[in-house]
């Protein structure tokens, strides 16, 4: 990134992978992910003993990190766990015991915490699982420890990191079960279900909507307590990212509730969320929280989520691979950008790579698209980096597949698909590469 330029680094969540290895469905929004620990650098330390990689594919090899790496990071995790730092670490983490415990229990059971037999954390289990805590706590601060080092190193070439914060949790994670009171619940004992729960009406991504099955916010409850579990979030977050983006902002607005009986998301409707107090809480908290943030403000935008984004101050998106569908007053066309407060994309995680979005684009689509950039097409991807780059838009950033310039089999996800997704693997930087983005950064002063 240095040699090509580059000054903004965006990254997926950082907390562990939820079903199908989404990072969108994470039992914990504290916690690191222990897949991200680099056992090299844990060997390279003297944690632990060399071992040979299994490494090798450009797709997740998952009987490798689950079979392999997962008991090697617990190793390591025991043998720091005793540590002074470690300890002291730990000491500072309001949300560490919590998450270990629904760890261990999680681990012990299989499932999540409807399964546990305990409605709360209880002093009492975590006596009983005090040697599996103390592991967590230990894989906990490796991943604080190197998650840290690797920051260091990309500020000292310039580099922010652009982090990512899902609006909503895991039904069955442990901030649910720690905090059962800040979520929509009917029910008693194990007929209790989350109701309504979260989800989007039909969009671009699907005609019929998304049920995505998360618990939705009891707001007035978060009101009342100050946003005391929102602010320790996004602090938390901001100690391991320069920057964040929120993720399905408009939700903050007001979020698509659906009634947990049933299966159809069109079914749902637009229930009020927090609004503004929310952020006047973050400030509060921390003032300079609100420069940091992204708002993604993509899918069913109303003037009342336009208003608090822009009276928040906070830069919006835009994405080009949506920009070409119509005519000519799109708002995600470049020459409609309104100010400069946005970041542009080629696309987003959510979105085919540009040369599969391309190649699969119908020909009404593909001949707008030639127009616009005034090429004939042989280089699709490289003449929508272009349009990026040369924007208005603050920032400018581009999926690494699409700086590498990959086809559709290098896609990171397909909304609504379960299977097949989150498991594309960076394996090399071509040195060409920096190049070309260096003379695009260097072309539009970015």
């Amino acid at each position: 990134m240095s040699q090509s330029g580059l000054r903004v680094w965006q990254v997926l969540p950082l907390h562990p992978v939820g079903p199908g290895h989404s990072p969108y469905a994470s039992p914990s929004a504290f916690a690191g992910d222990w897949r991200l620990i680099s056992v090299e650098e844990l060997v390279r330390v003297g944690i632990l003993e060399p071992t040979a990689l299994p490494w090798g594919t450009d797709r997740m090899d998952t009987e490798s990190i689950e079979g392999w790496k997962q008991p090697l990071v617990r190793l390591a995790g025991r043998r720091v766990s005793g540590s002074a730092e470690c300890r002291a670490w730990v000491g500072q983490q309001a949300w560490l015991a919590d998450w270990a415990l629904y760890n261990a229990l999680r681990e012990q059971t299989g499932g999540g915490w409807q399964g546990f037999g305990a409605d709360a954390p209880t002093d009492a289990l975590r006596v009983a699982h005090a040697e599996a805590i103390a592991t967590e706590e230990g894989v906990q601060f490796l991943f604080s420890t190197q998650w840290a080092a690797l920051r260091a190193d990309a500020a000292a070439r310039g580099i922010r990191i652009l982090g990512d914060l899902p609006l909503f949790v895991s039904g069955d994670g442990a901030d649910v079960w720690s905090h059962r009171e800040l979520f929509q619940f009917t029910g008693e004992g194990a007929e209790r279900i989350a109701n309504p729960i979260a989800g989007v009406p039909p969009d671009y991504f699907s005609p019929t909507g998304q049920r995505w099955g998360n618990p939705t916010y009891a707001w007035e409850r978060h009101r009342a307590a100050g946003f005391a579990w929102w602010t320790e979030r996004v602090r938390r977050e901001l100690e391991l990212v320069d920057e964040l983006r929120i993720d399905h902002f408009r939700g903050l607005v007001a979020n698509w509730a659906i009634p947990a009986e049933q299966q159809d998301a069109r079914l749902g409707a637009w229930t009020a969320g927090p609004g503004r107090a929310l952020f006047d809480a973050l400030e509060a908290a921390a003032p300079g929280t609100l420069a940091r943030i992204v708002a993604e403000d993509l899918g069913d935008i109303t003037p009342e989520v336009v208003d608090l984004r822009e009276s928040l101050g906070l830069p919006g998106m835009k994405v080009l691979q949506f920009a070409f569908g119509t005519d000519a007053t799109h708002p995600f066309l470049p020459h409609n950008f309104v100010g400069t407060n946005w970041v542009v994309y080629t696309g987003t995680h959510d979105n085919n790579t540009a040369l599969g979005w391309y190649e699969s684009a119908g020909e009404v689509v593909q001949q707008r698209f030639r127009t616009y950039v005034g090429r004939d097409g042989s280089n699709a991807v490289w003449a929508l980096l272009r349009e990026a780059w040369a924007s208005v838009a603050s920032t400018a950033i581009a999926p690494m597949q699409d700086v590498l310039g990959f086809g559709s089999g290098a896609r990171m996800n397909v909304p609504g698909e379960s299977r097949g997704s989150w498991a594309w693997r960076l394996r090399d930087l071509p040195w060409d590469r920096c190049g070309m983005m260096r003379s695009l950064s260097e072309v539009y002063a970015r």
